[in-house]
């Protein structure tokens, strides 16, 4: 099984009616980043059906000078993972953002952080920095592309789409599966992403799952994610309103794509890159790069690829135009 090159320090800090799970590297502390001399905070946001741990391979492929004096910070949204809070029946991004401002004025007060996400977490950090652009100094999107463009007359069905799904949830017709045990979902992983590797999909099983202690499927594993996540959001995704916010972010903007990104095969001529690319003309100061021989869980694929760009661009001296 994959052993861990850095050790992360897991716990919990209160977030409106939560208590977020955060793993944290390097300095110890509440606030360790705002210590003399400490670097700006790397604060790590991960995607749809996914846990912070999932970036354990991309720390653990960081250089030491550029994890010295750097907090790096990882938390589990709402509904994922470890972190705890009241029951939901839906997830909505207002919640997401309201989240991410309380979490970081938690773990970098009056700070300005450097600030990750990917996938569904790289949507969310996106539209943030459009919000609260004075507490981003950089930025950085994997594989974060938003949706389809949605237009008015889909409201109605929306919504009634939205209400039926919650009448499923609450029959329990939308749980997720369980698995015999942490090989079932290391294969699992690995069915998703034959690039993972073995010792890697091991070692992640055991942070994306856990084992059931009672009820009928006691001994099973389940996925740490609320099934409540699968029911569509009754919200239309308004382009629009996603330029204006990319208009505002004053950061410097790294955007990591794949080079064998999935995103033409989920949409199937809804949504394309080029459309992607389109709405990124938005942002003011903006920087590409792909990732050569990797998929949408790029992290997974090609973690020292993608910790030499990280580092690159959050330790780059000369101003970012």
């Amino acid at each position: 099984m994959y052993q861990p090159r850095r050790v992360a320090h897991s716990g919990h800090v209160p977030v409106r009616t939560l208590n977020y799970h955060v793993l944290r590297w390097g300095p110890e502390g509440t606030h360790a980043g705002a210590q003399a001399g400490a670097q700006p905070p790397l604060v790590l946001m991960h995607g749809w059906m996914d846990v912070a741990a999932s970036f354990q391979f991309v720390v653990d492929a960081f250089s030491e000078s550029f994890v010295q004096g750097r907090p790096i910070i990882a938390a589990d949204w709402r509904g994922f993972g470890l972190t705890q809070g009241p029951v939901q029946d839906h997830y909505g991004f207002p919640d997401y953002l309201a989240d991410l401002d309380f979490l970081l004025d938690q773990i970098a007060p009056g700070q300005p952080v450097d600030l990750l996400g990917h996938s569904m977490g790289g949507n969310v950090v996106m539209l943030y920095a459009g919000a609260r652009p004075q507490r981003i100094r950089r930025l950085i999107n994997l594989e974060g592309f938003g949706l389809p463009a949605t237009q008015p007359e889909q409201a109605p069905a929306r919504h009634a789409t939205w209400m039926d799904e919650l009448k499923q949830f609450h029959r329990g017709e939308l749980a997720l599966k369980t698995y015999a045990d942490a090989d079932g979902v290391a294969r699992r992983l690995i069915k998703t992403n034959p690039r993972l590797p073995e010792d890697k999909a091991q070692w992640l099983a055991r942070q994306w799952a856990r084992p059931i202690t009672q009820g009928p499927n006691q001994g099973s594993w389940e996925i740490l994610g609320d099934a409540a996540h699968k029911i569509v959001n009754p919200q239309l995704y308004r382009v629009e309103e996603v330029r204006a916010a990319y208009a505002a972010i004053t950061a410097p903007v790294l955007v990591v794509e794949a080079s064998e990104t999935q995103m033409e095969q989920w949409w199937q001529g809804r949504y394309s890159l080029a459309e992607f690319h389109e709405r990124l003309q938005s942002v003011p100061r903006l920087h590409r790069e792909v990732i050569q021989d990797a998929a949408h869980m790029l992290h997974h694929d090609q973690p020292e690829q993608l910790a030499s760009l990280i580092e690159d661009f959050l330790t780059a001296e000369a101003p970012l135009p």
